[in-house]
């Protein structure tokens, strides 16, 4: 059994924040029901290529954005715009213990699927709304988008080169950061209301924004701007708060040192064949480094430009200092850690025997993760669902009339 085995979950959500936690409550053992507008479904399901390919090679038109957030899961294909189409979302919201949505903010009261419609008719409900902004504030009815949210919340202007450097300027994460850190927090949230029920009786709303979760993720960005008074600017990949902490060219490629504190330091540099370089006070502390963090960062860059990536790598790796090379996806996926952690999965799918997909990174002991259905094609699991709440007739007329697929 899986951790939150018997609980489920109707999600209401598209593109990636919700779906990302609806996606982790799935792992987790949640039966999780995902409602998808008939003919179109989520609007993932067509942002390819790249598509999944079938057995035989050729393009499903199975999105890969689509089946990286909807694993575990299964898809009902509702119009939820229809009278009946709410009766059935709804009847199925009494049946579950979380509702998670994504809408703009207001927008399912008029259809009768807001939390105070439906904790009225079920106090027990856990119902989780994830937006841009939030519940209330000026920009509440705003659409809230990763790219926008990451501009707005601090996030790329401490991400990218120093202006004056070549590429410099803000940079966005190679990532939607917000979406996925918004789906975590969701996570956690339904989670700790799920504890809470279980001594109360009582489900709560629970408000999920996007600006809020990158303002809380500024983390030590955040208090040194609030300690200081000074805004914190870009580092390119060094580190704002330590000193050796960045990318360095080797004489064949990038690699990378992470050096946390003094003692690493004078590990670090007796690794590289520099053991003097801890006794020049401007570099003897971590404090010393940062203000004279240029000059310390331009002797290294000489030094490291005499051999070979592999070659700093394998010497400051057995000082055992922090240090790794810099990965490709391929690359990464073929880190044998990555695999003996068995990060790379397969799951049979309908139209593929062997759909590779990214595992789970959490690890119980006694309720490890299961994958028990991959990323539902749109209404796949319409009948089996719907008929626990539905007679036959009545679905029929529902599929008659395009209400349901």
């Amino acid at each position: 059994m899986g951790a939150l085995e018997g609980y489920r979950v109707l999600d209401l959500s598209r593109v990636l924040a919700g779906p990302w936690c609806g996606q982790i409550l799935a792992d987790l053992g949640a039966e999780v029901i995902k409602v998808e507008r008939p003919k179109r479904g989520d609007d993932t399901r067509s942002w390819g290529p790249p598509w999944m390919k079938d057995d035989a090679g050729h393009d499903t038109h199975e999105a890969a954005y689509y089946q990286s957030t909807n694993r575990n899961k299964l898809s009902v294909a509702i119009d939820i715009a229809t009278p009946e189409g709410q009766e059935v979302v709804r009847a199925l919201a009494l049946e579950s213990d979380v509702l998670i949505e994504n809408y703009k903010t207001g927008s399912l009261k008029k259809y009768g699927l807001d939390y105070e419609t439906l904790s009225k008719l079920d106090p027990k409900l856990i119902y989780c709304s994830i937006t841009g902004f939030g519940q209330t504030g000026p920009r509440a009815e705003e659409p809230g988008y990763d790219f926008i949210i990451q501009g707005m919340g601090g996030l790329m202007s401490v991400t990218g080169e120093k202006d004056d450097l070549p590429g410099g300027g803000p940079q966005k994460l190679g990532i939607a950061f917000s979406d996925i850190t918004t789906g975590l927090y969701s996570t956690i949230a339904i989670q700790a209301a799920l504890l809470n029920r279980n001594i109360t009786g009582l489900g709560q709303y629970i408000d999920m924004a996007l600006l809020d979760v990158q303002i809380a993720t500024l983390a030590n960005q955040g208090m040194n701007y609030l300690a200081s008074g000074k805004v914190p600017g870009r580092y390119g990949n060094a580190h704002a708060n330590i000193v050796p902490y960045q990318v360095f060219k080797a004489c064949d490629r990038d690699f990378i040192i992470a050096c946390g504190n003094d003692t690493q330091f004078i590990q670090l540099c007796q690794a590289i064949g520099l053991p003097e370089l801890p006794n020049n006070p401007k570099f003897t502390r971590n404090a010393d480094r940062i203000k004279h963090r240029e000059e310390i960062t331009d002797l290294l860059s000489a030094h490291f430009s005499q051999k070979t990536a592999d070659e700093w790598v394998a010497a400051i790796h057995a000082a055992k200092v922090p240090v790794g090379v810099i990965n490709n996806l391929e690359q990464a996926f073929e880190e044998p850690q990555v695999v003996e952690r068995k990060m790379l999965v397969d799951m049979p799918h309908p139209q593929r025997e062997h759909l590779k997909v990214i595992g789970s990174p959490i690890k119980m002991s006694r309720t490890p993760i299961e994958y028990k259905h991959a990323p539902p094609m749109l209404g796949q699991h319409t009948d089996q669902i719907l008929s626990r709440i539905l007679s036959k007739q009545t679905l029929d007329e529902l599929k008659s009339k395009g209400i349901v697929e």
